[in-house]
This record gives structure tokens, C-alpha cells and sequence, in this order.
């Protein structure tokens, strides 16, 4: 127990981002009827991402004080990652969907060549706000549960 405790920083994100990818399955079952194994790990609702940094953010405030620099660190590190799942990647990934439609009129006579750029990178809106959700509540109920 003592080792979950001294590592419970690392220990509480981990399991809020597990949760996250777990729960996109069943979530992608009920949306669309049939189980995609794609949504693991490649985007989806929650965002994982988003789950990991704000436990690890609630985590800190919890350990530290929520006025405490390491936890003004975490928070700004959550920040930006969450920018990045949802604007940066979001982008790449419209921009791969244009360049496979592109390779596709190219390369259409050489069937052979099926290189596919990944098209589902980032996350939206509502999927970055559920997975905030998620982390802060992880990391809120296990911060109180283990001292």
C-alpha cells in the first residue's frame, strides 16, 4: 500500500486513463450498434487524453494544495494537451482525409498501392469535456480514498 500512496500521482492518472479506454467500446456499441475496435486508442468518446491529464492535475491540487506551483504546472500541462487533442490533431486529421482522397485520384490505376494516412486523430469537443470530466472525478474520488 505504502508504494501506491508515494506514487499516486503517476498510479490515479493511469487508472483515469483506463477508464477512459475502456469505456469507449461499450460506448461505440451503443452509439453505432456494433463493437469498433478501432475506437481504441485512435480517438473516440472519452477523450483519454483529457482523462489522464486532469487526474493528474486533480491529483496534484489534492497532494500539493490547488494554490501550489506544481499544481498551477499541471493544470497549464492539461491545458495544452487538451488544446492539442482537439485543435492540432483534429486538423491532421482533416488534412489526412483530403490527402487519402488525393492518393486515391492519383494511384487509382496501381491498385497495389493502399498506404492510407490514419484520418481519426484528435478529439471533439464533447468527447475532451467528458474525458475532463472523467479525470477530475477519478482523481478527485481516489485522492480522497487513498491518503
Amino acid at each position: 500500500m505504502d508504494i501506491i500512496v508515494e506514487y499516486k500521482v503517476l498510479i490515479i492518472p493511469a487508472i483515469a486513463w483506463f477508464i477512459a479506454e475502456a469505456l469507449k467500446m461499450p460506448i461505440s456499441w451503443l452509439r453505432d450498434g456494433q463493437w469498433n475496435p478501432s475506437q481504441l486508442f485512435l480517438g473516440g468518446m472519452p477523450s483519454a487524453h483529457s482523462a489522464f491529464v486532469c487526474a493528474l492535475a486533480t491529483t496534484v491540487g489534492f497532494k500539493d494544495g490547488f494554490n501550489s506551483v506544481t499544481f498551477a504546472i499541471a493544470l497549464s500541462f492539461a491545458l495544452v494537451v487538451m488544446q492539442d487533442a482537439g485543435g492540432v490533431r483534429k486538423t491532421v486529421g482533416l488534412q489526412s482525409t483530403i490527402l487519402n482522397r488525393i492518393i486515391e485520384e492519383i494511384f487509382k490505376s496501381k491498385p497495389e498501392y493502399e498506404k492510407r494516412l490514419r484520418e481519426l486523430i484528435g478529439h471533439t469537443r464533447p468527447q475532451i469535456v467528458v474525458g475532463a470530466m472523467l479525470g477530475i472525478l477519478v482523481g478527485w474520488i481516489l485522492s480522497v480514498v487513498i491518503p
